[in-house]
């Protein structure tokens, strides 16, 4: 089945860093669009990251500009996020996602039609 497995969240202080990473199986992994999506407690989903794995093209939030890295391994059907320098305004569930194609915005939760479970992460002062 169609899958996409999230696993390294974890609570850290801030300034630390982590490295989330999302494995896919079920479908091509190649020219795909995958990319993270976070949400905190009364708060909306929002677009942390995005990846086309296609050509390695990557897309970010400006509040994770220069603290996060969107990556994939091709052969091992994984895409990582390196969060590094954390804030508390990071802690959140983070979900990792997947399509192959947008009907409108890359930053839409709703144009992925693939969801992990999603992981925790929890920054603390």
């Amino acid at each position: 089945q169609v899958q996409l497995v999230v696993s390294g969240g974890g609570s850290v202080q801030y300034g630390g860093s982590l490295r989330l990473s999302c494995v896919a199986s079920g479908f091509a992994f190649r020219n795909n669009w995958l990319a993270w999506f976070r949400q905190a407690p009364g708060k909306e989903r929002e677009g942390v990251a995005v990846i086309f794995t296609g050509d390695d093209s990557t897309y970010y939030a400006d509040s994770v500009k220069d603290r996060f890295t969107i990556s994939q391994d091709n052969a091992k059907n994984t895409v990582y996020l390196q969060m590094d320098s954390l804030k508390a305004e990071d802690s959140a569930m983070y979900y990792c996602v997947a399509d192959r194609k947008f009907a409108g915005s890359r930053w839409r939760p709703s144009e992925y039609k693939i969801w992990g479970q999603g992981t925790q992460v929890t920054v603390s002062s």
